[in-house]
């Protein structure tokens, strides 16, 4: 057994904490008839709306067969609509309904309402400093990845 690293105790905490806040926003958002993944199509589109299915892709960090699958559910549902690019005539930009608006109103409740479970016992400080620190930790990983070397570099180890 690998002895007890506070770093790996973290990476740890984080996915089990990740994991069980997708999992608890998955049950909430049936409350609605809709995913988690569909959830956060909305808010993204809610954010950025206007873009093509390759942005939204890449900025999910989703295949895009796995978007078009969410996307289409979305547009049997009345949520969204896909409109054609006026300067790319192969590409469609996604566009929220006016039906998804309330929706999404009710969405935002139920978010705050989740973070409101999922953090009680923490004071606001803690949070807010646990913000500032995650943020450096993205920062730290967005760095890295930008400057990631070839694989198999010198040191590097692949198993499997």
């Amino acid at each position: 057994m690998l002895p007890r690293s506070l770093n790996r105790e973290f990476a740890f905490s984080l996915n089990d904490v990740a994991r069980m806040l997708r999992t608890y926003a998955d049950h909430k958002a049936s409350q609605f008839g809709i995913t988690r993944a569909q959830w956060v199509v909305l808010v993204r589109l809610d954010r950025f709306e206007g873009l093509k299915q390759s942005e939204l892709a890449e900025m999910l960090d989703l295949q895009p067969i796995t978007l078009t699958r969410l996307l289409d559910r979305l547009c049997e549902s009345g949520l969204i609509e896909r409109r054609s690019d006026p300067n790319d005539r192969r590409a469609k930009r996604l566009y929220l309904t006016a039906q998804a608006r309330p929706l999404l109103e009710r969405l935002g409740d139920l978010g705050d309402e989740l973070m409101t479970t999922a953090l009680a016992g923490v004071d606001r400080e803690a949070v807010e400093r646990m913000v500032a620190q995650l943020g450096i930790v993205k920062e730290n990983l967005r760095h890295a990845i930008q400057n990631k070397t070839a694989p198999n570099a010198v040191g590097e180890q692949r198993y499997g």
